[in-house]
């Protein structure tokens, strides 16, 4: 018995001398994410979030590195394993700086990343050059974590580093292997968080997992171990999450390299019995991604898609349709005096008009179907946001100024085929019927 109490007071005393701190990992993180840019994707804000809170923290330490030459003060697990009496609020405060310097790093280089033109030779260096900071700092955050942190901190650390270790890999396009590796073993660890703790902490490591997935899948996929195709990979695409952004411009990527290929075949373009031969590889490319887009749209599933999802997609055909036109218009300029090729050009010019009209006549149909939905419901709930019939007006006189447009742009020209007085007759008597649905 003696022994017993003898053994218990050494467990006591030991527990005294190294105490186990906590940190939320996840949790901290996220909040600091959402609430700093994040939510809308803007990663400056959140990079000049985490400066901001790095000058705080260093102040608040009076870890400041000096006026005059910058001499930086080393974290080290010296000052984990060396302290004695340790405030555990001093000892967070070091491990937040190097944490904050870790995602400080990421945040730059997902800045780069999502740049308007993607990121040239020069920025790609420098974005390879913070991811491994981000590695650095990371891999020290979850070494000091597991000197005095609890298991949990401890775990939550080691999947972050192991998540920065596949992030840095995966866009070093190299060592697949290992970046699933890494990727696996942050996927586990949230596995296994996400059946303890808190309902809330439940709920983030699950969606941390689901966010892992795609990154792991598309490594399967590059090292042969997967029969996925890229276009399931689109589907995976769509899901939403920080850590989904360098996956998603990974595939738009892998995307414009397999639109290339295809483009280097298509060599003409087919619209109401004309032929207009394409020259210039970014009007293919661009015609291209709206037809991939139009298959998606228009394919068996386009039933079941939510309105959102389709009414983003006709955004990106009307991005891709108006690339495509303004290749062609700079073409115009450049061609001279040749008339063939500003004939073609012209030709090319107005097929593309006229597709741009029919998609915007659709996405306005998609429109008018919402807002009589609303109608519906407002007169069944009346506490539910209504849809002004005025609303409804306004929608059908833009669809009746497009056919009108559309039947015009169709129309022009010396030389009509079958399949243009065909296609402007189809118009006229839509036209007919949105007048008629506007009444």
């Amino acid at each position: 018995m003696a022994k017993a109490n003898e053994a218990s007071a050494m467990d006591v005393d030991e527990h005294q001398i190294n105490p186990k701190f906590s940190i939320n990992v996840l949790q901290m993180l996220k909040s600091a994410q959402m609430q700093h840019g994040l939510r809308q994707r803007d990663y400056t804000r959140y990079r000049r979030y985490c400066t901001a809170r790095l000058r705080r923290l260093y102040k608040s330490l009076k870890f400041t590195h000096g006026r005059g030459k910058y001499l930086r003060k080393a974290i080290t697990e010296s000052i984990v394993t060396e302290a004695k009496d340790f405030d555990f609020g001093l000892l967070n405060r070091f491990l937040h700086v190097v944490l904050y310097t870790a995602e400080r790093a990421w945040s730059h280089a997902m800045e780069k990343r999502h740049l308007a033109d993607g990121p040239n030779a020069r920025q790609r260096i420098y974005l390879l050059g913070r991811l491994r900071k981000a590695v650095k700092w990371a891999s020290l955050f979850a070494q000091l974590c597991s000197i005095k942190g609890d298991s949990r901190t401890s775990l939550e650390a080691e999947a972050y580093a192991s998540y920065m270790k596949g992030t840095l890999l995966f866009e070093q396009d190299q060592n697949w292997e290992t970046a699933l590796m890494n990727f696996k073993n942050a996927r586990a660890v949230y596995e296994e968080l996400g059946k303890y703790g808190s309902v809330e902490n439940q709920v983030l490591c699950r969606e941390r997992v689901e966010e892992l997935e795609p990154s792991i899948r598309y490594c399967l996929h590059k090292i042969g171990q997967s029969s996925i195709q890229t276009s399931e990979l689109l589907d995976i695409g769509e899901m939403e999450g920080p850590a989904l952004d360098l996956f998603k411009a990974k595939l738009e990527a892998v995307m414009a390299e397999t639109r290339s290929q295809q483009a280097a075949s298509m060599t003409e373009f087919y619209w109401l019995g004309h032929r207009f031969p394409i020259t210039n590889a970014k009007t293919r490319v661009s015609i291209l991604k709206a037809q991939e887009l139009e298959k998606d749209l228009h394919g068996s599933a386009a039933d079941s898609m939510p309105s959102e999802k389709k009414l983003a997609m006709f955004d990106k055909i009307f991005t891709a349709y108006h690339d495509a036109r303004s290749c062609i218009r700079n073409d115009l300029v450049t061609a001279g005096n040749t008339e063939n090729v500003k004939d073609d050009l012209n030709g090319l010019d107005k097929a593309v008009s006229a597709l741009l009209g029919q998609r915007t006549i659709e996405r306005n149909q998609l429109l008018v179907s919402i807002a009589k939905s609303r109608l519906t419901r407002y007169r069944d709930d009346k506490g539910d946001k209504a849809t002004k019939p005025e609303e409804l007006v306004r929608l059908y006189d833009l669809l009746i100024q497009n056919t009108n447009d559309l039947t015009d742009l169709v129309s022009s020209g010396r030389e009509r085929k079958q399949e243009e007085v065909d296609f402007s007759e189809e118009y006229i008597l839509k036209g007919l019927i949105f007048r008629a649905e506007r009444l």
